[in-house]
């Protein structure tokens, strides 16, 4: 009898241990795409045109789609399953989609992003939260979160995302890769679900600057140009004070990339805070003053609230009816957003607009046709999974602030992965007027190397630094030790 129970403890423990073996293997595989992917699906392009003719110029490379973008056949689930549920499947795919796929790209898939399209963190409590490849336990960013993972953990060649206060560069920052916002109105939106009218852009990440380059030829259908050298790169000083880390980690490395590849005579330096005070006249409506006169709100930071309020009065426009008849059940940071009531004068709203329109012009005079604005792409690095750092006012006023620039005034703009610091991802940005977009795309590709290797040159310098250091701090401690035998001696 004490044989069989001893039998039968064996038997449960190696059947608890063959549970725990194939729990563990499935949770291996639902995680080998990093959570990155809604749906897995294939869209696969023309056959090549025979030699002598050029091949289509996307051939060999794959993409994925967040899942903002009609395919058709397909449920397109704005990351919310209430979305799904009261939605036909798309009865035809979206243009830019089937123009990647007619340039010789395949798309293999439809990516997580945030509920809605709407938040900044890559957070969805329905699909799962992507894994970060480029930092382990730390947020993707949002709110195209599936598509930057897809990118960085190397699945996919390139991926598209829609950005409307960050939704492209947010995650290309947090995960490492390149990230592209086009000019406003660049890309067409036709057969993608709105979030903000006057703020989305269709974006898209990549690895490689010549990916991420032959893409925009793709969408923006850029005509051939002879491609020019910036006659200005602006480092906006001021903006570089929000980041948490080093300012000379990432300052330095476009000074010294641009004074290797342009000469020292193109750098500038701006103070964008005062800069756009004088040259966008409707925010002094906006400008809030202590009693005593001595305190005003900061440019960017109105910037950033007429582009936080620009977002939920246009997503309640585009949404609120749906929302009111299905009541889907939201992350609590961005129901209080969109439940929001905005009782708003329209005098409130064109305001707002002429805003936008001053930015536009401001920046445009400020960088012309061949200038770039450099400014950090978010301030902070990627926060840790599960904390509320990201909810804080003063992160989102960081953040905003930096993101608003490019959002407020339609300017195209990509994020640029510098390399790490304390093992998160370090990225800058370059900003170029409306329409510069073959500009920007240009002026990366020919910078991306040299900014790469002022990395390396940046980060080999700080070992050298803690090395040279360690060595002074062992001969100091020698010196002191000859001196203390030489008292005892005496």
């Amino acid at each position: 009898m004490a044989s069989q129970s001893a039998n039968l403890w064996v038997l449960l423990g190696l059947g608890l241990a063959g549970i725990f073996l194939v729990t563990r293997k499935l949770r291996k595989a639902v995680r080998e795409d990093f959570g990155a992917f809604i749906e897995k699906l294939q869209l696969l392009p023309p056959p090549p045109p025979p030699p002598p003719k050029a091949p289509h110029p996307l051939t060999g490379l794959t993409f994925a789609v967040s899942d903002v973008f009609d395919i058709d056949g397909h449920e397109t689930g704005f990351g919310h399953p209430d979305w799904v549920k009261t939605h036909e499947k798309a009865s035809w795919t979206s243009p830019v989609v089937t123009t990647l796929v007619e340039g010789g790209a395949t798309c293999i898939g439809k990516t997580v992003v945030d509920e809605l399209a709407y938040g900044i963190s890559g957070e969805n409590k329905h699909y799962g939260t992507p894994d970060n490849p480029a930092a382990s336990g730390r947020l993707p960013g949002g709110s195209s979160s599936g598509a930057a993972v897809a990118v960085a953990a190397n699945l996919v060649d390139f991926s598209l995302g829609v950005d409307t206060v960050g939704g492209v560069r947010i995650p290309a920052g947090f995960c490492g890769i390149l990230g592209f916002r086009p000019s406003h109105g660049a890309v067409s939106h036709v057969g993608v679900i709105p979030i903000s009218t006057s703020l989305d852009t269709i974006g898209w990440f990549a690895k490689d600057p010549n990916i991420l380059r032959r893409v925009g030829h793709v969408l923006l259908q850029l005509p051939y140009a002879v491609q020019r050298s910036p006659r200005q790169i602006i480092i906006a000083d001021d903006c570089f004070q929000h980041l948490k880390i080093p300012v000379d980690r990432v300052a330095q490395v476009v000074i010294k990339s641009t004074e290797m590849l342009f000469g020292r005579q193109i750098l500038k330096h701006e103070n964008v805070e005062g800069y756009l005070e004088s040259k966008v006249p409707s925010l002094k409506e906006f400008h809030s003053k202590k009693s005593n006169g001595e305190f005003k709100t900061s440019s960017t930071s109105l910037i950033a609230n007429v582009m936080q309020f620009l977002q939920r009065y246009e997503f309640k426009q585009n949404h609120a009816e749906w929302i009111s008849l299905v009541k889907p059940v939201l992350d609590p940071a961005i129901s209080a957003q969109i439940y929001e009531t905005l009782e708003i004068p329209d005098t409130v709203i064109e305001n707002y607009r002429s805003i936008r329109d001053e930015m536009r012009s401001a920046i445009h005079f400020l960088l012309k046709d061949d200038g770039i604005l450099v400014i950090p792409t978010i301030a902070d690095p990627p926060p840790k999974l599960g904390g509320k750092e990201i909810l804080s006012e003063s992160y989102q006023s960081r953040a905003c602030s930096l993101l608003s620039i490019a959002s407020v005034s339609g300017c195209c703009q990509i994020a640029i992965p510098l390399g790490f610091h304390n093992k998160c991802p370090i990225s800058v940005s370059f900003i170029a007027r409306h329409g510069g977009d073959r500009f920007l795309l240009d002026t990366v590709h020919t910078m991306y190397t040299s900014l790469q290797e002022q990395v390396d040159i940046a980060s080999k310098s700080k070992v050298s630094k803690n090395v040279v250091s360690k060595e002074q701090s062992a001969e100091i401690a020698k010196e002191k030790s000859l001196t203390n035998s030489a008292r005892c001696a005496k």
